[in-house]
């Protein structure tokens, strides 16, 4: 079993050069850079929401790709579940993942990930990597974009907002639908509320504070 994995890991692509394809998706979008360690606030928030076993899984969370694998063999479509590290291994190298052998391909990728990069480098390179709605890559460009300023300088109410944001860019774009931005930030406050980050009076300030873009 060993050995079979040893040898999927090896067919896959090498990750050595990660960095270098976060920056050309920054250079093609006029995107910035965070460079490390990657903001604070900004990056709980994404990990209290994507994945909060973040810093203890090795890339894959077996029991989000075994729902994974199940929800496209009985309806053709995964629903979610998908690690920091697997979400970079998309955006990265396997950016059309609807199918079985897809899923798995950035399962590997993810492992090799994990294997090559340190949790902080993962983050700083996911970040860097998501589309944020409005035509904004990369959380540098989305936070000066949104709030005027950049990334390490947001408050909480501001990081939650944009840490919504990932899963569904388009639709939760908060220059075109502000109130289902707003209801996914309820989402993002919610979790981290679950992962200890914020008490529930931290978040509902959060939730309050923030009525319209800084921009």
């Amino acid at each position: 079993m060993l050995a079979a994995g040893a040898l999927f890991l090896a067919m896959l692509p090498n990750v050595g050069d990660a960095e270098a394809r976060v920056a050309t998706v920054l250079a093609a979008h006029g995107g910035t850079d965070t460079g490390m360690p990657p903001p604070r606030k900004v990056g709980q928030a994404i990990i209290a929401i994507e994945d909060r076993r973040f810093y203890q899984n090795h890339g894959i969370d077996v029991v989000s790709v075994v729902r994974a694998v199940w929800d496209v063999l009985t309806t053709g479509s995964p629903q979610g579940g998908a690690t920091i590290s697997q979400q970079l291994a998309k955006a990265l190298y396997v950016p059309d993942d609807h199918t079985v052998g897809a899923k798995l391909r950035t399962a590997g990728v993810a492992v090799k990930l994990d294997l090559e990069y340190s949790k902080p480098q993962i983050l700083e390179m996911y970040l860097n990597a998501i589309y944020f709605g409005d035509g904004q890559w990369g959380v540098a460009q989305a936070s000066r974009a949104y709030f005027g300023r950049p990334p390490e300088d947001l408050d909480w109410a501001e990081a939650s907002l944009l840490a919504g944001l990932p899963q569904a860019p388009s639709i939760y774009d908060p220059t075109r639908h502000f109130d289902l931005a707003r209801q996914r930030q309820q989402d993002v406050l919610a979790a981290m509320v679950d992962t200890g980050v914020l008490s529930a009076n931290e978040a509902h300030a959060a939730y309050a504070e923030l009525t319209a873009l800084g921009r």
